[in-house]
């Protein structure tokens, strides 16, 4: 039975993937800071005050997951701000390189020794974070922390090619969350296109940056 831990697993796409993995048998390990009533159903295994910008807390969750190998690791929690030029909010900005960029790195790192041969480890990034495709600027904060996070990928993708391990960069699409206002197509969808690119993708595939449809995003 394959193992897969998924970060930010409360709501939105993470809840999603941990229902659809749990619901094709997999063993799922959800990490949140605190669980809604709706993965409390799922009857996955949660592991809760998990602030993936924390050192201590990310080491609690390898501990939580023990002796156990994880085959699919999947870096999904995230924020949005819509800042703006004409009001830029720092501090944001800077949470948002902590929360988009900086702790995908860490949790990868710290459950390095769990993964193995064959592992892969998903980041789900954002199409904002493309320089090419930045056509309609604002939104600093998720744009350049999200573009931090897809080279943050590829380091991964180099380092980890001689493990045998994989690491994607995926964009979600537009998702209906409340990051998003409600606007765009289900969670639902979102994951299982998600999934579909995880279940196919070979080593061949690591550090390349795709749309859950499939097609290749410029960088």
């Amino acid at each position: 039975m394959p193992t897969a831990v998924v970060t930010g697993a409360n709501k939105g796409i993470g809840l999603e993937l941990c229902r659809q993995l749990a619901a094709r048998g997999d063993r799922v390990i959800a990490a949140c800071r605190s669980k809604s009533p709706e993965l409390a159903k799922l009857g996955v295994r949660v592991v809760e005050d998990i602030e993936v910008t924390d050192r201590q807390a990310v080491g609690r969750l390898a501990e939580a997951i023990g002796s156990q190998f994880v085959d699919l690791l999947v870096n999904n929690a995230g924020v949005l701000s819509r800042d703006s030029l004409e009001a830029l909010d720092l501090d944001g900005i800077r949470r948002q390189f902590e929360v988009n960029a900086i702790a995908p790195l860490l949790v990868t790192s710290t459950l390095l020794p769990k993964l193995r041969e064959g592992s892969k480890v998903a980041i789900v990034t954002s199409r904002m974070g493309s320089i090419a495709d930045n056509g309609s600027g604002g939104y600093y904060g998720y744009r350049m922390s999200k573009a931090a996070v897809n080279m943050a990928g590829v380091s991964l993708a180099r380092d980890l090619a001689a493990r045998g391990i994989a690491v994607l960069l995926l964009h979600p699409g537009m998702v209906a969350t409340s990051m998003t206002g409600g606007q765009g197509i289900a969670p639902a969808e979102s994951a299982a296109n998600l999934l579909a690119r995880m279940d196919e993708s070979t080593l061949e595939d690591s550090g390349s940056f795709r749309h859950a449809n499939g097609e290749r995003l410029p960088w």
